[in-house]
């Protein structure tokens, strides 16, 4: 078994990490996931924010974000165009607070092999390194609609915090140190109609606090 390797993203690699993407998300509207442009335009922006893990040559892994403000008393209902905007990382800013993830995806051959784990890793260094304050995102709840007609999005979110149910993504973040701060509601449009997201952050323990 060849051996994952991580690096930060290069525009060459904008064709093989859009598949990547377009597979991950196949419920996803795919206006909201990040198109080959966008990724090139990732790749001039803040290429040290977007981590990809190779297999051989073939992007099995990645894991985006920009560095950006967020007011958690007016800004937990938002999508990641309206925060991040143009192409996702526009509005990236080197001396803001936070690390927002706007995409995170492993190949579904490749689950099992700490590779999430890993990019989550690679992004608290980043945070850490560069002294903010943590990471933020809105986190895919493909749990959910399994559970729609029996309960609201909170009530689920609640019981997947409290371990009485299992979600194949933000049980992930939780176990990799996140806490859920809240419910985004029309976050991500899919064709499944429920469109929620679960806010997570996880803070660096090391920031400066200044």
């Amino acid at each position: 078994m060849a051996e994952i390797r991580y690096v930060n993203l290069t525009e060459d690699l904008a064709p093989a990490c859009h598949r990547l993407e377009i597979s991950a998300f196949p419920a996803a509207d795919p206006a909201g996931l990040l198109s080959e442009e966008d990724i090139r335009v990732f790749a001039r922006t803040f290429p040290e924010g977007f981590f990809v893990a190779l297999d051989g040559g073939e992007p099995v892994g990645q894991g985006a974000g920009i560095f950006v403000d967020f007011d958690f008393e007016t800004q937990i209902q938002h999508t990641i165009q309206s925060l991040c905007g143009p192409h996702q990382c526009d509005n990236h800013d080197p001396d803001a607070d936070w690390y927002y993830g706007v995409d995170i995806v492993v190949a579904d051959t490749h689950r099992g092999r700490g590779i999430g784990r890993r990019l989550y890793d690679l992004r608290k260094d980043l945070v850490v390194r560069h002294d903010k304050r943590g990471i933020i995102a809105g986190g895919d709840l493909p749990g959910y609609p399994d559970h729609a007609a029996d309960m609201d999005v909170e009530t689920y979110v609640a019981k997947v915090v409290a371990g009485d149910l299992s979600d194949p993504t933000l049980s992930m973040q939780l176990s990799n140190g996140f806490e859920v701060r809240g419910v985004i509601h029309d976050y991500m449009s899919h064709d499944h109609g429920e469109d929620y997201a679960s806010l997570i952050v996880w803070e660096n323990p090391d920031h400066s606090g200044g």
